[in-house]
């Protein structure tokens, strides 16, 4: 893993953490950075030839930060409360669009752009799953926010009458979880000792 891979993964961390309390803001913090990185990356494709290197960089930041500005106008106007459980961390999709600019990421084959972005979304999404469940015992409450209705009477699954966890959904829950899931993924790939 080079330097640049580790900046990339690290800079997902934060909203892999904190917007994944529940499985909506999750979901449309996924749809809302798909919806940015592909912007992104036909207007990169398409200036890209015409900029003088040493403007690179400004006019991705520029580029980055106007697209993530309108995405976040557009889901404050669209759903308000979901917009306001994602918080501060649609406005990282600019900078980790900057970084993927400049480690390569959209010069690579779309099929490995997809890859990569699909895996993300499917961690995104299953922490938001997994955290919401063992937090607070239902899934899927809010998901009539990401349609754009406040008052719907839709409540979700519950699962559990006296709720979940409450640990589970604030932020040292989905760093706990996070960890035992990469500790499970670790036992379940480590390659077995050979019995002689």
């Amino acid at each position: 893993m080079n330097k640049s891979s580790t900046l990339q993964n690290t800079l997902m961390l934060a909203p892999l953490i904190g917007a994944t309390s529940s499985l909506t803001p999750a979901l449309g913090l996924w749809l809302m950075f798909m919806l940015v990185i592909s912007c992104f990356g036909l207007s990169m494709g398409a200036l890209r030839p015409q900029m003088h290197p040493t403007t690179h960089l400004l006019t991705s930041v520029l580029l980055a930060a106007t697209l993530t500005t309108c995405a976040e106008l557009g889901a404050q106007v669209w759903s308000l409360q979901w917009h306001q459980h994602v918080g501060i961390y649609a406005g990282l999709i600019a900078l980790q669009c900057v970084v993927l600019e400049h480690t390569g990421y959209f010069q690579r084959p779309w099929r490995d752009r997809l890859r990569l972005s699909g895996l993300f979304g499917l961690v995104l999404v299953s922490m938001g799953l997994l955290r919401e469940l063992v937090g607070s015992g239902t899934i899927a409450t809010h998901l009539p926010w990401l349609a754009g209705m406040t008052q719907a009477g839709w409540q979700g699954w519950v699962l559990t009458a006296d709720g979940g966890l409450r640990l589970a959904t604030l932020t040292p829950g989905g760093f706990i979880l996070l960890g035992l899931l990469i500790a499970a993924w670790q036992a379940w790939h480590r390659p077995t000792p050979l019995s002689h």
